[in-house]
């Protein structure tokens, strides 16, 4: 259940993080003004996605991945194996979890259904490198659902982006570093990139209709 929460979280929590460059510098309004924001460009482009499910795969990767810090998220999932790979196969791994987080974002959006979110209010973070951003997720048919997004400071460019979520106290990133990270000390670092190409190839499945 907690997983089903999880993912339909997914799509509120991966759009916050992206925002013109005069408000990069602050986490809050970086989370605030761009989740506005995606849910617009989400709503405008219901005929583009009736059309085409993938499309999905589009507005993600326009609107939220430029700030998501997916390199550090995917060096963190590689853990200790990182040391132990060449630069290919580091740049290789990468993408595909790049690609894989968009996939799961995408997916997530599938759920959507006029969800609102409430923002905690923001607190002093001068001198901090890690923020966590609260915010209530308001479902109708649903209780509330209390969520933690993390962003992390660029040390030379002082820019946030996302690295983490989580939902009623479940990490995202720890559950990927279990997992995928778990399969790379079983498998490898290339077998496990070849099973993200391949997940990343698949075509995106509406939760609302396989659900019914």
């Amino acid at each position: 259940m907690l997983k089903q929460w999880l993912c339909g979280l997914l799509m509120v929590l991966a759009l916050p993080v992206m925002a013109d460059d005069s408000i990069g510098q602050d986490p809050y309004q970086v989370v605030q003004v761009v989740a506005q924001r995606s849910f617009d460009r989400f709503a405008a482009d219901q005929a583009l996605i009736a059309a085409n499910l993938d499309h999905l795969k589009v507005i993600v990767e326009e609107e939220m991945m430029p700030y998501v810090d997916y390199k550090y998220a995917a060096y963190k999932v590689m853990g200790p194996t990182l040391k132990k790979t060449t630069p290919e196969q580091r740049e290789r791994f990468t993408e595909e979890f790049r690609r894989y987080m968009i996939a799961t974002f995408a997916q997530a959006f599938t759920e959507y259904r006029d969800q609102t979110v409430e923002f905690d209010p923001a607190k002093p973070f001068e001198g901090r490198n890690i923020v966590t951003v609260g915010m209530t997720v308001i479902d109708g048919n649903r209780p509330p659902i209390s969520v933690q997004f993390k962003a992390r400071r660029n040390k030379k460019t002082g820019e946030w982006k996302a690295f983490d979520l989580v939902a009623e106290g479940v990490s995202l990133l720890a559950s990927k570093e279990q997992e995928i990270g778990g399969l790379i000390r079983r498998n490898g670092i290339d077998a496990v990139t070849d099973m993200l190409a391949e997940k990343n190839n698949a075509h995106l499945v509406d939760d609302k209709e396989a659900a019914s």
